[in-house]
């Protein structure tokens, strides 16, 4: 009866004053009826209170050449960039014998010549091969352990410098006159290579006892080049003059000085087949020079 008398007197009111008479009337019924229940009128449902997260897959930054080509001797950098790692690991294989080189930033081979390039909290997991030799010659795959299994082949070509000396294998020279013999290298190296020259066994240099000789180097982006000059040539100076580079195989001539002789009286017979003979033990023991001085690196 309490409530129905209410009512009647709202209605005798203006309609601004009906409302909040309705509204007085309501409102504890609508507090009952949520309370307890407000957090899930205001909170969306449970599987909707949070956007899945996306978790992005590795992948290679392929923008480094798949061929590299190294010089024997010299240093050689793979390239592999790996995009959202993660908690990934990244090895290096050797495709030849299956061989693992490293995995992260570890090596897993005796060979000491095989490194990780991995600066602090970069994509780069670069694998550098110091001082190579034919033998690395082939494919290795920058790998991932994805599942399924990601990997990247490279190939490596290895190519051995070769010096050569400018002009014919043999050299004629009137006695007196200066003996001018270039070696050049034509593959660049880092360092530049030096450059010896050897007459027979004996090397040659400034300070020879012989005297009047100078040695001219010139290093540059595209190689080096090396020039010996030996003033009043005399008859002892004939024989096989070796240039032995410090990264490239050597390379000689034979060098005659002449006293009056025609020099086509010189490429036959015994002269011939001795200044043959003498120019391959010549370039054997360049190339053990080379080969030693390779190995005490």
């Amino acid at each position: 009866m309490e409530a129905r008398a209410t009512t009647l007197t709202c209605t005798k009111r203006p309609s601004a004053v009906l409302f909040l008479c309705v509204l007085a009337i309501v409102a504890p019924s609508l507090a009952g009826a949520t309370a307890g229940h407000g957090d899930s009128l205001l909170k969306p449902k449970g599987r909707y209170s949070e956007l899945p997260r996306v978790v992005e897959r590795p992948y290679f930054d392929d923008v480094s050449p798949r061929n590299v080509t190294a010089v024997v001797g010299q240093p050689a950098v793979l390239n592999c960039r790996v995009k959202h790692i993660g908690n990934r690991t990244v090895s290096w294989i050797r495709k030849r014998d299956l061989h693992i080189l490293t995995s992260s930033i570890h090596t897993y081979t005796g060979d000491a010549r095989f490194t990780v390039l991995h600066p602090d909290g970069s994509d780069e997991w670069n694998l550098k091969v110091d001082f190579v030799q034919k033998r690395d010659a082939g494919i290795y795959e920058c790998q991932v352990n994805t599942e399924p299994k990601m990997n990247m082949a490279l190939l490596l070509t290895v190519e051995a410098a070769q010096a050569s000396i400018w002009g014919p294998e043999d050299v004629y020279v009137k006695r007196g006159s200066t003996i001018s013999l270039t070696c050049q290298v034509n593959i660049h190296s880092n360092p530049p290579s030096s450059v010896l020259w050897y007459h027979g066994a004996a090397s040659v240099d400034f300070d020879s006892p012989r005297g009047g000789i100078s040695l001219e180097t010139e290093k540059t982006e595209s190689g080096t080049t090396s020039k010996l000059l030996i003033t009043k040539a005399r008859l002892t100076d004939s024989g096989n003059y070796t240039c032995v580079p410090s990264s490239a195989e050597p390379a000689s001539v034979w060098v005659h000085v002449l006293n009056g002789e025609h020099p086509a009286a010189m490429q036959h017979g015994e002269h011939g087949a001795g200044r043959r003979a003498a120019r391959s033990a010549m370039l054997l023991l360049a190339s053990l020079l080379v080969h030693a001085a390779l190995t005490c690196r």
